[in-house]
Order: C-alpha cells, then structure tokens, then sequence
C-alpha cells in the first residue's frame, strides 16, 4: 500500500469521504488521489516521492507558480508581525487599491475569507438595495454552496427554481431562477415575468465550473444593460476568472472594450496568493449599503487577515504584463499540443476557452459546449482514463473533466515539454474508452 492509499483510507475515517472538498476524493475519475506534501514553482510532490507538472495551480492562486520567493517572502515577515490581529491594517487598502486599478467600476471593496462568503454577501446586499427577493442564476454556473445558490432549474425558462442539493429547502430555492447559460431569450421571458421581483443577476465572468464555457459576443453586456433598464443589480462572479483570464479576469477581455461594468463582482483565488482571501466589489452607492454605513450585514473575524493580505499584494504586484504574455504564449501551445494529439488518436473533441484558461469537451467539434446541457451531453467516459495515463506520466491534471485547466509563468520549456510528451499515450486512451452500461 502507497502513502497516499495509507493516507486516503486514514482520512476516510476522519472526514466525509476522505476530504474536506469534494472533487479531491477523485469521484468522477477513480482511483487513489495522491496527497501532496510540496510544491515548487511548477510541480506537485506527493507523500510518495512522484513529483507531478502541475495544471491545478491549486484551482488558480499558484498564478506566478508554487512557493514564489516573493510571496513567500512577504508571507513570512507577515508572519513575524504577528497571524490575526481582529482590528484593521494598512495592507487592507493597499490590495483594495490593486484590485481597484485593475477593475472598472470598483469603488468599493469589502474582504472576505472564501468565495462563497463573497457571493453569499454580495446576493444579500443585492436584495438589501434592491429591496427585491429573486435572484437569477445560469445552469452549470457555480457560485460557491450558499443555499439559494445551490439550485437546479425548474420546468420551463421563467419558473422558479428546485433544491439542488439535500439540506437546501424547497423556500430557498425559490428564491432563485435558474436559466440556461448564453439564452437571451431566457433571461428576457424571465424580466418579462418576474422583473419587479428580480434583485440581481448573477454569473460567472466565463463559467469554468460546467468545464469552460464561453459567453457569446455581446452576452455579459446584454446582461448589464438589462438588469439596469430592469432596475436589477449585475454580480460578476471573478473568483475564478478573476486576475486569471487577463490582467483584469474576463472582463478585461470584455467589459473593459466594451464600455461596461457590473454594480458587483466577487474576487477570489488569485488575490490571496495561496492563502484564504476573497473579496466583493463595485458601485460606492450599493457598497455602502453594508453594515456599519448602511443595513445589510456582514461581519468576518478572519477578513482582512494580514498574513493573507500580504500575500495577495506581493501575488498582484507581481503579476506583470510579461506573467500574463508568458502563460497566454504557454496556454496556446499546450491548446494546439492537446488539439493535435486528441485528433491524431481519432478522438473527436472541442477546446473550451475563456483568456488562458481552457478545458476539453470530448465528442463536442460540431458544435462546442454553450451551455450545461451541451456540457452534460459530451463524452465524459473518456476523461478518466486520459486523466490517469496522464497522471501516470507525471502530469496532475483537474479531476473531473467539468473544470479549467491553469498554467503558471513557472511553467517553462521544459515542465511544457513533459506535458506534451505525455499527451499522445493519453490521447490514445481516451480513444480506447468506452461508456459504462
């Protein structure tokens, strides 16, 4: 028995299903998930002693890659000034204000410890300004495991929503809209419908959690022209695609040519630099609808924490325009690389993308993958066993084939250069697969 197989079989005692988030227990892929023990720029060693290219990036922070000297660095004089001081400091203003240069229409910014304590606060100041109880949200779209977020659709395009997970109440979930992704004509049947009711639609910049999905040309500031001419709120989830996608997440590629920007958008990932950090942003007027200048309430021992908070300074402050140059230039070769081997294997397949951010969608060329049900319908049984042929050639990819593939500027000639050589044996055994009776 291996170290990590000892370790997993000792968790699964300790914790629901071995782990303390679900897709690490490798439930849609099988198999032993490794337990990591280090990180170093590009790479993942596990109890074992296999090192790994890593294309997790610890699902997006590890953004200028593993242990970087200059976090750890920052980090570690944090450290020495002390872990938690449950008062303000001054490095709570200095990440606002990276996050503020970047981002259009970010005139205030509140911090938070994870991404769902950020959606969950920015759907309640939504309906505290709004004076609205509806939230509208898009199938495959995932906002963190807040209630009235945890939601599946209902049986036609305006009907209110169903629980979509045990312990979430039938009262909550209808609370909530669920819509499908890219629709224009769904979100207008619903404003057609429930507009006075409608306190803000939420939506990933790019949804990466259905595997990535592009908006059509046009569809996020479709969204932010009808929320305002419906008296609505915009939320701009960038947790994921946030200092990500580009410089500015998704809506650097969007928004920010475009002439638009959301009444709130929520950060996460990328500005903790590998520590708990989240944030929600936007409009001063609504912002200041949060406790102590106004009625809505939200309160965090743990906001602001100033090991985090340095953290996330030395992450964007490092993160140059030669970073995002770097992992755009590696995004597109490992893109052509997986393209080129998956067709070679005769492997039919589309390459879902949002900036550097990408998945693969197998059985899906026709068309691509618009929206969740198109994402549902792919050929998932084929992700397996190329995740494992990867993972046995020292290639630790995401385990599930409904989430993003991240790169570093750690990832050099050489880290790249092992990923491609592991893709055509990978992309034969994709091929091989065949879908379970």
């Amino acid at each position: 028995m291996t170290s990590s197989a000892e370790l997993f079989a000792t968790a699964q005692k300790l914790m629901p299903g071995g782990v303390n988030s679900p897709v690490r227990a490798f439930g849609s892929v099988g198999g032993v998930p490794p337990f990591m023990v280090g990180a170093k720029g590009a790479y993942l060693t596990d109890a074992d002693g296999n090192s790994y290219v890593d294309l997790v990036c610890s699902w997006g922070p590890a953004l200028l890659g593993h242990a970087h000297p200059a976090i750890q660095d920052a980090v570690h004089a944090a450290v020495d000034r002390g872990l938690s001081f449950g008062a303000s400091t001054p490095d709570e203003g200095k990440l606002a204000r990276l996050v503020m240069d970047r981002f259009g229409g970010v005139e205030r910014m509140r911090m938070v410890s994870t991404g769902t304590e950020a959606t969950m606060t920015a759907v309640r100041l939504a309906r505290g300004y709004a004076g609205r109880d509806l939230i509208v949200k898009f199938a495959g779209c995932y906002h963190g495991h807040l209630d009235g977020l945890l939601a599946a659709a209902g049986s036609g395009l305006a009907t209110l929503a169903l629980p979509g997970s045990a312990g979430v109440t039938a009262a909550t979930a209808a609370e909530t809209l669920v819509l499908p992704y890219n629709d224009r004509e769904a979100i207008t049947a619903a404003f057609a419908e429930h507009g006075p009711k409608i306190a803000a639609v939420i939506t990933e910049s790019a949804p990466c959690n259905m595997g990535v999905v592009t908006p059509e040309p046009g569809f996020n500031k479709f969204l932010a022209e009808t929320t305002t001419a419906n008296g609505a709120l915009l939320i701009l989830d960038e947790v994921l695609t946030g200092f990500r996608a580009s410089d500015a997440g998704y809506w650097g590629l969007t928004g920010r040519t475009e002439g638009w920007t959301p009444d709130l958008y929520t950060f996460g990932k990328v500005i903790g630099g590998g520590l708990p950090t989240a944030a929600l942003g936007g409009r001063a007027e609504v912002m200041d609808y949060l406790a102590p200048l106004g009625p809505v309430y939200q309160a965090g021992t743990l906001s602001g924490n100033p090991v985090a908070m340095a953290a996330g300074i030395a992450q964007l402050t490092n993160a140059t325009p030669e970073v995002y140059a770097h992992i755009d230039a590696k995004s597109l070769e490992l893109q052509a690389a997986l393209t080129g081997a998956l067709a070679a294997a005769g492997v039919d397949h589309s390459i879902q993308r949002a900036g550097n951010l990408f998945s693969v969608a197998f059985g899906t060329s026709e068309n691509g993958v618009h929206n969740y049900a198109q994402a549902q319908a792919q050929e998932a049984y084929r992700y397996a066993p190329f995740f494992h042929s990867m993972l046995e050639s020292g290639i630790y990819l995401p385990p599930s084939v409904f989430e993003a593939w991240f790169l570093s500027s750690a990832h050099d000639d050489e880290a790249m250069n092992k990923i491609f050589d592991a893709l055509p044996a990978a992309a034969r055994a994709a091929a091989s697969a065949v879908p379970a009776v």
